[in-house]
């Protein structure tokens, strides 16, 4: 018998009860999916984030303004969803110009991306096909079988029909015409403002393994004591504590039961704990955040009730580790200026200095940034220079002369690479770049920077570069427009960290290496970009590049006013510090691989150079060519004297040509200033 059924589930065979019953259509009542334990998925679908076969974000309540959201349940090897795929395809060719969106939804665990991208080729798959790899949102929606379609209205987000495309298809045979096109005419009653006439329909397709939801039972019997809680403790508590940068403190069981919906909540559309890294794409050593099993167990203990069981309560006797200097007391404490942060309103950038006082040359091997309020503090740069800023001419680029470190909530220390270090030389300054968000109250943050030295010079100079693009604009209106920049190595090197920053209106980054064979990589995806959360990502492995490798920062922007974040979706967005302005901005640190302490090899003029190139080619073909220029370079081409420094008469400038231009004007500017001596 469990033969028989199987086959019948991959199409195999047409007959026994179990098909005729099957290939009944009488219309079924609600309470036919209903789950164990009282629970309707059909009464309310919440929210949640999954990511697609190609890594790509989407959230459920993101398109609350449309008038439907399809989901066709999709499972690898099923031939009743391969052959139901045409007819969906119709529907939504017919509809999505609507307004309506089509997704495929995949919960088989023995379905992952690569071979989810193998079936949407072959089988021209052109939706986002979400893959459920925690199985809690099938579990949540009632899923029983594939190629069954739910049509969910974002008015009240319940489920106004789940059932088969049409009539046309059977186990193990399929007719030529539809009699009964039950997924359309359910989106012509929700288009018309009407619920369909029939809510739930018998669908065929392939059963959907979801052992879990045979365990209702077992889930109340999860341990808050010995599971639950020490989870809680070693991946929340350390900032959901008092004094500590969440809003709330898990001091005990009662806050977590009195929180538990709102963390079901996070934890289905990934806001907590918050990483945003793609897990398939590298690996990182400062990577936090639950495995696919914790997400499961956690879940399911809230649903069951979130009972509190017998044993101790590990969060009421935790003991905060929190201190003020968590990598010990500093060779060098250095406090920012006080600066009043008001209770409202947009707060421009601070560029604050401090004079070195040191009195002898140093290599850093680890920094902390202590905000003075940690509840306006949104980010906060660090470098130095051996230059003294005068009054009211700091910008944004002055911590780059000679970079520290980026400090953003939950991220206040950053230990280099062994055998890496950055020398800073006594006298100078200490420059600061301060973000403040306003919190609903006056307050004054004085920052404090802590460095911790070399007894004597690292191995390796660290260097930090960003790739940027500082003549971006985004369309109003827009989701998904790219902006792009690159920084080309001329010699080999390691990569340590990478750092993609934009501001409210960005959706998705990525940094990508080419190298110079044509090959690619990707070595990090933030498919879901949360401007809250300015991560920082260490690879546990560092990359090295040989000379000639590119790498390549994108980030993608919603510009549109689904984004709930964007403050003006009319605007076309320029470069800006402000968050209502826009970045491309992926800074990442480094070391030249043949580059010594006593042995520097680093040309900054020529860093610098190359920081501007790998924007102005927008193309990315290796040329600057005039219609890639704009402003004064685009008038100084069109005069004549950027012509000159095309050596090879190709119409376009090389980076040996704009180089070479460029230390001759330098060349011809300091002879200038001499001879006017």
């Amino acid at each position: 018998m469990r033969i028989i059924a199987l086959a019948a589930a991959f199409g195999l065979v047409a007959c026994s009860a179990e098909v005729e019953q099957a290939n009944d259509e009488e219309q079924l009542s609600a309470n036919v999916y209903q789950a164990a334990d009282g629970y309707d998925p059909n009464d309310y679908v919440d929210n949640f984030t999954l990511l697609d076969h190609e890594g790509k974000a989407h959230e459920l309540y993101y398109f609350q303004d449309s008038p439907a959201i399809v989901v066709m349940i999709q499972g690898n090897g099923c031939p009743i969803v391969r052959n139901a795929w045409a007819d969906y395809k119709a529907v939504k060719d017919e509809f999505s110009d609507k307004g309506v969106q089509f997704y495929m939804l995949n919960a088989n665990k023995q379905d992952n991306r690569e071979r989810l991208k193998t079936e949407a080729a072959e089988f021209s798959y052109d939706i986002p096909i979400l893959k459920d790899e925690t199985q809690l949102i099938a579990e949540s929606l009632g899923v029983k079988r594939t190629a069954e379609v739910l049509v969910i209205s974002p008015e009240d987000w319940s489920i106004v029909y789940r059932g088969p495309v049409n009539d046309r298809l059977g186990y193990g045979e399929q007719r030529s015409t539809t009699d009964n096109h039950y997924l359309a005419e359910a989106l012509k009653a929700v288009l018309a403002g009407e619920r369909p006439e029939t809510r739930i329909r018998r669908s065929k397709g392939c059963i959907v393994n979801l052992p879990e939801t045979a365990k209702r039972a077992e889930h109340a019997q999860i341990s808050y004591s010995e599971t639950i809680g020490p989870m809680l403790e070693k991946n929340c508590a350390s900032c959901h504590e008092e004094g500590g940068i969440a809003p709330w403190a898990m001091t005990g069981y009662d806050m977590i039961e009195g929180f538990a919906p709102m963390i079901r909540e996070v934890v289905r559309t990934k806001r907590m704990p918050p990483w945003s890294a793609d897990p398939h794409i590298g690996t990182f050593n400062n990577a936090r955040g639950l495995t696919i099993e914790e997400r499961q167990t956690l879940v399911h203990w809230i649903e069951a009730g979130a009972p509190r069981g017998e044993g101790p309560d590990p969060l009421a006797s935790r003991v905060s580790d929190a201190t003020e200097w968590p990598l010990g007391e500093p060779d060098l404490i250095v406090e920012a200026p006080a600066f009043d942060v008001p209770a409202s309103g947009i707060v421009d950038y601070q560029f604050p200095t401090v004079l070195n006082p040191l009195d002898r040359d140093v290599w850093v091997k680890a920094v902390t940034v202590v905000p003075g309020d940690k509840t306006v503090v949104h980010h906060a740069l660090v470098g130095s220079s051996e230059e003294v800023t005068k009054p009211g001419e700091g910008d944004y680029s002055d911590v780059f002369d000679n970079y520290l470190i980026g400090f953003v909530p939950g991220a206040e220390s950053y230990v280099y690479p062994e055998d890496t270090g950055v020398f800073v030389k006594a006298g100078g300054e200490f420059r600061f770049q301060m973000h403040y968000t306003t919190s609903g109250r006056a307050t004054t943050d004085r920052t404090k920077l802590g460095l911790y030295f070399y007894d004597k010079p690292p191995k390796h100079p660290l260097r930090q570069q960003v790739a940027l693009n500082l003549a971006l604009g985004i369309p109003p209106n827009s989701v998904g427009h790219e902006e792009k920049a690159y920084f080309e190595f001329d010699r080999p090197a390691t990569i340590y960290m990478l750092f993609p920053h934009s501001h409210y209106r960005g959706k998705s980054s990525t940094f990508e290496v080419v190298y110079p064979d044509g090959r690619e990589e990707t070595i990090l995806s933030v498919p879901d970009y949360d401007f809250n959360w300015q991560h920082t990502y260490s690879m546990e492995e560092p990359l090295s590049v040989p000379a000639g490798s590119r790498l390549i920062h994108r980030t993608q922007y919603d510009n549109t006013g689904r984004n709930i974040s964007n403050p003006n979706p009319e605007r076309t967005v320029p470069w800006g510090l402000q968050s209502h302005d826009e970045m491309l901005y992926g800074s990442f640190m480094f070391r030249w691989t043949e580059e010594t302490a006593d042995n520097i090899l680093h040309d900054p003029l020529q860093f610098d150079i190359r920081q501007f190139y790998g924007f102005a080619d927008r193309n990315m073909d290796g040329k600057l060519a005039r219609q890639e220029m704009w402003g004064r370079l685009a008038k100084s081409w069109d005069e004549g004297n950027l012509k000159q420094a095309d050596a090879d008469g190709d119409g376009a400038l090389s980076f040996a040509e704009y180089y070479g231009m460029t230390l001759a004007r330098m060349k011809r500017a300091q002879a200038a200033q001499q001879k006017s001596r």
